[in-house]
């Protein structure tokens, strides 16, 4: 009796051994079937591409995220627009790479771990972020071109003067285009699947350096000269201040017309005598201040030994009769002399 029992026994031994080297057989197999297959519950890329082996997944993804991605985005500004391709942001989407880690994540324990979660029906719950990215030299380019079209100088406000009168012309703020936020938003923007595909471009104003309200800084004194009327105007900030009886030169030797600067501002000034034939033996001399000196009270210098200086030659105002100089009565020399300071602009038209 006993002898049946252990002899039944045994052979409950054996069946049990061949039952689990079965199963383990079996196990086996499945698990070698299913190494390339992700397991259920693993998202990629905001996909879920559990149950599905890699090249399905592949397809999968190309058509959800990668299709998405390669939409166009396109950037706008007032009547412009640019279109940008994937290409030109320079992206690149590792598809490898997130279905390498997907297949990591799926065979994540042992055989018995990966089989019995099999047998149960339990899902991993693994999520796998999007692995992609653009270059930064691609956007840069982008936002070069963008810039190119876009990018708007800024223009100074300026005068434009004339004989009698001094024409302002205002000032024009620009545009310049916010290159670094541009190369951000455009990134984010094809990087993302769902996300909106047009986007304002973002820009700074640029402002002149000089504006029509500060212009007046920059010119605190102007001087025109008027040789045809013999009038001689002195601008405070860009506002007519005073008009003056001025001589000019006479035939031959014409004052020089043009704008210029003063650049030379001397009291009682000796007379350095110009090497010119009308000079005659006085030519190169200099006459100290003294009865024997043209020059008289005040000088103002502003080209080639042209200048503006007292005379007491009264009888010369309002007619062509200095040598290029431009006289005024000693009283209204002094005057402006006190109201113009070095590099003043002198318009001689």
């Amino acid at each position: 009796m006993r002898r049946r029992l252990v002899i039944a026994a045994g052979i409950l031994l054996a069946l049990l051994g061949v039952a689990l080297s079965a199963g383990g057989a079996y196990a086996y197999f499945w698990d070698n079937s299913r190494a390339d297959v992700i397991a259920p519950g693993v998202v990629v890329a905001g996909v879920d591409v559990g149950g599905l082996d890699e090249a399905q997944a592949q397809a999968r993804l190309r058509e959800r995220v990668v299709g998405a991605l390669e939409q166009p985005v396109r950037l706008t500004y007032g009547a412009h627009s640019f279109v940008v391709g994937p290409d030109q942001a320079g992206l690149r989407v590792d598809l490898d790479r997130m279905l390498a880690i997907a297949l990591t994540e799926s065979r994540r324990g042992g055989l018995a771990a990966r089989f019995l979660r099999h047998l149960e029906g339990r899902r991993v719950h693994v999520s796998v972020p999007l692995e992609a990215g653009v270059s930064p030299a691609s956007l840069g380019r982008v936002a070069d071109d963008v810039a190119a079209v876009v990018d708007l100088p800024a223009h100074s406000a300026s005068v434009v003067p004339t004989s009698t009168a001094l024409r302002i012309v205002p000032d024009r703020y620009g545009v310049a285009v916010r290159r670094e936020a541009l190369e951000t938003a455009l990134a984010r923007a094809v990087l993302d699947r769902d996300g909106p595909r047009t986007l304002a471009v973002p820009t700074r104003p640029v402002r002149p350096r000089w504006t029509t309200e500060t212009l007046r800084k920059r010119y605190p004194a102007y001087l025109l000269v008027d040789r045809g009327a013999y009038k001689l105007r002195l601008f405070r900030d860009l506002k007519l201040a005073k008009t003056y009886s001025i001589a000019v030169g006479r035939a031959g030797l014409e004052t020089p017309a043009g704008l210029y600067r003063i650049d030379d501002k001397q009291v009682n000034p000796s007379w350095h005598v110009p090497n010119s034939a009308w000079a005659g033996s006085l030519a190169g001399r200099i006459i100290p201040p003294g009865p024997a000196d043209p020059i008289k009270a005040r000088w103002m210098g502003f080209w080639n030994g042209a200048g503006i200086h007292g005379t007491d030659e009264t009888w010369s105002i309002g007619h062509s009769a200095s040598h290029g100089c431009i006289r005024m009565l000693i009283p209204d020399v002094i005057q402006l002399y006190s109201l113009v300071p070095l590099n003043t602009p002198i318009y001689v038209g």
